[in-house]
């Protein structure tokens, strides 16, 4: 399956993405493999990565971050507040932003962008404050952009992260309950003008029911919703 990216983007199921980059970096978005139901097995062995990034705090999104950083000795790509925590549990590098700031990582530029949905940080019996959830525009070497939406219901100022950043690709949640479903998510496409969409954050656990073919359904044949499996990739 060809994006025309120069870049491979595997799912590991719910919404932790493994990008490899047309410059060979590994990027692994909402890193959740351990204990992630979705995940294949023969992907919880992961390549050397070169960044983490967290769209945020909650355990389906975070909860591998801390090892993953320390084994492959990479940065953890995160809201202020969630850097804040991550080095409290021993990361050694973070690169703390806010929405509408930019960073260079692993040779790529990573925008965070605006998301409607809550953020606590499971930490023992207690639930810490990680600043508020969020989603990344990133944008490859070969200028191809990606959009992790991380989990969101739809809201109007994604039409401004569709004329702003004009992504190639957005990954969106359509499972509904703790996000948006496919209804939601057709307008989100909409708003946002991307013709390339894959749905994530569904089939997990049984209330997350949202399936990409009724996504499909709703946004028509001028919008491509690519067929994708925990396990599969599109290059």
């Amino acid at each position: 399956m060809g994006l025309g990216a120069g870049a491979r983007f595997t799912w590991l199921g719910h919404s932790t993405f493994l990008v490899e980059t047309p410059g060979k970096r590994h990027l692994l978005v909402d890193p959740w493999v351990e204990g992630n139901p979705s995940c294949p097995a023969r992907l919880k062995k992961l390549p050397a990565l070169d960044a983490l990034l967290v769209t945020h705090g909650h355990f389906d999104h975070i909860a591998d971050a801390v090892s993953l950083a320390k084994a492959h000795d990479c940065p953890v790509v995160s809201n202020y507040e969630t850097a804040c925590w991550l080095r409290s549990k021993g990361v050694a590098t973070t690169l703390e932003m806010n929405k509408g700031g930019t960073v260079d990582v692993a040779g790529v530029k990573v925008t965070m962008v605006s998301a409607d949905h809550s953020c606590g940080i499971s930490d023992g019996d207690a639930i810490v404050y990680g600043g508020e959830a969020a989603g990344f525009v990133v944008t490859l070497e070969n200028g191809f952009r990606f959009y992790h939406a991380g989990d969101t219901n739809v809201f109007g100022d994604m039409a401004l992260i569709g004329q702003i950043y004009k992504p190639d690709l957005a990954m969106l949640p359509i499972g509904g309950l703790y996000t948006m479903g496919p209804l939601e998510a057709s307008h989100a496409v909409r708003l946002l003008g991307v013709r390339k969409v894959v749905g994530m954050h569904w089939g997990t656990f049984p209330p997350l029911t949202g399936r990409p073919e009724e996504l499909r359904a709703l946004c028509g044949s001028k919008v491509e919703i690519l067929d994708m499996a925990p396990g599969d990739s599109i290059e």
